[in-house]
């Protein structure tokens, strides 16, 4: 079989993009769980999307192929790329250009009798027609509507088909809200494809943390939404870490939150079998399948609502269960470190700060979980002179690791 730019599994797509940015840096030999040719073709099929990105390094264990993008001189996420293309039947295209030919004038409104009709005279000038029957045409009208390609509408006991509009008018303040929009918003996606529709113009956004790699989990955000809308129930494919076994988990959709530190994006749920609101990363996200409509999702959606100003992060739970814990910290810094004040205040999230003098802060909070803060007190080490966690084991461990890193470096264990 030729190769061919065209996909029909986007989650293969995803698989290898987020190798190729995410990880990077892996030879064709290092892709075990794939075949050599399937390799290749991916490669290709990306690299026909965002040539100007790829990169390789050649090492002994061969050549490895990786997406470097510099976001001070690429103003819009070319991984964007990878969502307009799909894979079609020559059947599907043929029908495709039929239809909207038939269709050219927005002021004509069909039916699929009459559809059908002008169809076997536009086919009647081919040698050797393809012929297309009724149920396929109306499943293919119905396929346009949906998508907003085509309006339909009742006359009489006729369902009539006529072109939608597709005119897009966008002043100079409108490109600045799509440019913003399509890089910084879950499904930009969107933004992007309203931005091929406008005409050329320069960007006013430079991003220094530029999060791209959200773009490829737009499906998995979309589906979502469209659930947390309507206010169902979903059943979600998700991965593991080593990503070699998927999951399905019934929950409630609630939220999509985003971290500013890292971009990653995270789907907050409401597990009925266990009790309790957990969160999934999307990147992990396979699939999201819409299900029965949830009785009590208003009360749900209040739930995490009210417990959003204790989540550090997405942990809802505690090692002790759904229950806060309280952690308090005290730094000091001289005249001229005002900056770890500032950071204090900048970077305190549900957290608070107290300024005992000029040269000493507080900071407490009580939130669900304090191992997710860990990484950020962390920040603050030689500069902390007092430090209390409600979780004492958490506590203790985190003492115990800085005394290790104390001996590492030979500065000795004391605190």
């Amino acid at each position: 079989m030729a190769y061919s730019e065209l996909i029909k599994n986007f989650n293969r797509i995803r698989d290898y993009m987020r190798e190729f940015y995410v990880f990077g840096f892996k030879s064709r030999d290092e892709y075990t769980g794939k075949s050599g040719r399937s390799y290749d073709d991916e490669r290709r099929r990306i690299e026909s999307w965002i040539g100007d990105y790829m990169r390789f390094n050649q090492t002994p264990e061969g050549k490895n192929v990786f997406i470097s993008i510099d976001s001070r001189l690429t103003a819009h996420n070319p991984l964007y790329n990878a969502w307009k293309t799909k894979s079609f039947t020559d059947g599907d295209i043929t029908l495709h250009f039929i239809l909207f030919d038939i269709l050219s004038n927005p002021e004509i409104c069909l039916s699929i009798t009459e559809i059908m009709e002008k169809m076997d005279d536009y086919l009647s000038c081919f040698r050797e027609p393809r012929v297309f029957d009724e149920s396929t045409i109306r499943k293919k009208l119905k396929e346009y509507v949906s998508e907003g390609l085509l309006l339909s509408e009742k006359r009489g006991r006729n369902i009539c088909y006529k072109r939608a509009g597709d005119d897009v008018v966008l002043d100079e303040p409108r490109f600045d809200a799509l440019d913003y929009f399509s890089e910084v918003v879950p499904c930009g996606v969107i933004g992007s494809f309203l931005l091929d529709k406008a005409l050329e113009h320069d960007s006013h956004f430079v991003f220094k943390h530029h999060y791209i790699t959200g773009a490829m989990d737009s499906e998995v955000l979309f589906a979502a939404f469209t659930a947390i809308r309507e206010k169902r129930n979903v059943t979600i494919e998700s991965t593991n870490r080593n990503r070699d076994r998927i999951k399905e988990h019934n929950v409630t959709p609630l939220r999509v939150m985003v971290s500013v530190q890292s971009g990653r994006q995270y789907l907050m749920a409401y597990s009925p079998l266990h009790n309790k609101k957990t969160s999934f990363r999307t990147d992990n996200i396979v699939s999201v399948k819409p299900e029965e409509i949830c009785p009590n999702f208003d009360e749900r959606e209040a739930e995490l609502t009210k417990m959003l100003p204790h989540i550090w992060g997405v942990s809802t739970q505690s090692a002790y269960g759904n229950h806060l814990e309280h952690v308090e910290f005290t730094v000091t810094y001289a005249d001229d470190e005002l900056h770890i004040r500032n950071r204090l205040e900048r970077e305190k999230r549900c957290g608070r700060v107290e300024h005992i003098d000029k040269n000493t802060s507080r900071f407490s909070a009580d939130v669900y979980d304090i191992l997710e803060m860990v990484p950020w007190i962390r920040t603050f080490i030689c500069r902390i002179t007092e430090l209390h966690f409600s979780n004492k084991d958490l506590e203790k461990r985190f003492r115990r690791d800085l005394r290790d890193m104390y001996a590492m470096y030979e500065e000795g264990g004391e605190e």
